[in-house]
């Protein structure tokens, strides 16, 4: 049997911050995300805008409901990043006639050339986070562990 974290502190110590798991993982990725905009300058993007370019790149043309289970958005958050980028030329938004409840979201011929741009934000980023490489794969790991047990099909 797991051992949980509230069965080693209990009372107010659950309270601390310093005890909380939640914490150094909103601020670890809180200072990854202020990293990123130096880079991301450059292409004049957002953290969360380059996030639903990198899925396009990689996927090509879906739709928005299929594009918000990817990078973890609801509608609500992405439907005016998606105006945002619609409106820098980077992407089309359309509604297909077979389907008019659904938004068709496809890179734009701007947006497509913006990937061999995007390509200098990894080595930008390299070494941001000071760990060994075996660290690092292992903290993507369990980083990636974690998110799969808080997907609604296993809640």
């Amino acid at each position: 049997m797991t051992e949980k974290i509230q069965d080693k502190v209990s009372g107010y110590e659950s309270i601390r911050l310093e005890n909380q798991l939640c914490f150094p993982l909103y601020a670890c990725a809180k200072e990854v995300i202020r990293l990123y905009r130096k880079p991301l300058e450059d292409l004049n993007l957002t953290y969360t805008q380059y996030i639903v370019m990198m899925v396009l790149w990689e996927f090509g043309p879906m739709t928005e409901g299929e594009l918000g289970r990817k990078v973890h958005l609801d509608s609500g958050t992405l439907a005016p990043l998606l105006k945002r980028l619609e409106k820098q030329g980077l992407v089309n938004r359309e509604r297909p006639r077979s389907n008019e409840r659904k938004l068709l979201v496809s890179l734009t011929e701007t947006g497509e050339a913006l990937k061999e741009k995007a390509l200098a934000v990894p080595a930008a980023m390299q070494g941001c986070i000071n760990l060994e490489l075996d660290e690092l794969l292992q903290l993507k790991h369990l980083l990636d562990k974690a998110m799969r047990s808080m997907q609604p099909e296993n809640t």
